[in-house]
């Protein structure tokens, strides 16, 4: 009689030798910018997203992002078409077989749960399945997925092609071959990966978190307007103002993560999210965009 122990397989089984293939699942912001940053280093990168229109969007979005490198002179032409060649966008899940999956969807347990499932009944074991998720346990993300040893953290930061900090983040389970490997891919892609444990908000949006959470309690509170909060903390050495940043990263997924963090911390109140904020994102008025989140875009 086999025990569950012996079906299972042993974690350093489960990591490729050498991550060559990689897929993205999700074409939005963080999506795209993830796959420019993949195709740009040599990795064949298939792209996936059920609308088209988004895809579409994304494939454009990704040759403009190569060719502003063109025009300032970092990569030469050649190398624009090389890694657009590298890219293959599709709307058939079927066919998202990679030695390593970034999944980049919305916050939502439920429906990473569902993808994860999906992705494992059709790749193989040795498949490293990587969460992009900014504030959701990957201990969580794991637990309905068959070898729950291959799924890790890999956190990127918005715009993905710019940003050098990925958090590289262990679940209860993941291996930490598999860790390892995300971490060396992350410094192939040019990367500055830090590891970090299994908790809400990891790092980086733990200690950011108050950064938004208190300004929205400034405007929620009438001490000042949302413009003049993002002068003065640019006036005090911040690249960006929290408002100007919740309309770059999307105040819909600002607004998800800080939700997200709320109930993880057991509903403690200095997470609560805000009602300034919740009306943006019922309004979709979700940032750049869209056009409109804080700031009006259009004009």
């Amino acid at each position: 009689m086999t025990t569950s122990s012996e079906n299972a397989i042993a974690p350093e089984q489960s990591v490729p030798q050498q991550i060559r293939t990689i897929a993205v699942v999700g074409a939005g912001t963080m999506g795209l910018g993830i796959a420019q940053l993949c195709v740009q280093h040599g990795f064949p990168t298939i792209l996936f997203d059920l609308n088209a229109d988004i895809l579409a969007k994304a494939e454009v979005a990704i040759a403009a992002g190569l060719g502003k490198l063109v025009e300032k002179g970092k990569i030469p032409p050649a190398e624009r078409e090389a890694a657009l060649a590298r890219l293959h966008p599709t709307t058939d899940l079927a066919i998202v077989q990679a030695d390593l999956i970034i999944e980049a969807v919305v916050e939502k347990l439920a429906v990473k749960h569902e993808l994860f499932q999906n992705l494992a009944a059709q790749n193989a074991p040795q498949t490293i399945l990587a969460s992009n998720t900014s504030s959701l346990p990957i201990t969580r993300l794991a637990a309905a997925v068959p070898h729950p040893e291959r799924v890790v953290g890999m956190h990127f930061f918005n715009p993905a092609p710019l940003m050098a900090l990925v958090e590289v983040i262990s679940g209860v389970a993941t291996a930490p071959a598999v860790a390892d490997a995300v971490q060396a891919l992350a410094e192939k892609l040019g990367k500055q990966p830090v590891r970090a444990a299994d908790a809400p908000g990891f790092i980086v949006n733990r200690v950011a978190r108050h950064f938004y959470v208190e300004s929205l309690k400034l405007v929620e509170e009438q001490v000042a307007p949302f413009e003049v909060v993002d002068e003065l903390l640019e006036a005090t050495g911040f690249r960006m103002g929290p408002f100007r940043l919740m309309d770059l990263i999307g105040v819909d997924t600002n607004f998800s993560v800080t939700s997200a963090m709320f109930e993880a911390f057991h509903y403690d109140p200095k997470f609560r999210p805000s009602r300034i904020q919740q009306q943006k994102v019922d309004a979709g008025h979700h940032g750049r965009k869209t056009g409109k989140g804080f700031y009006d875009y259009s004009r």
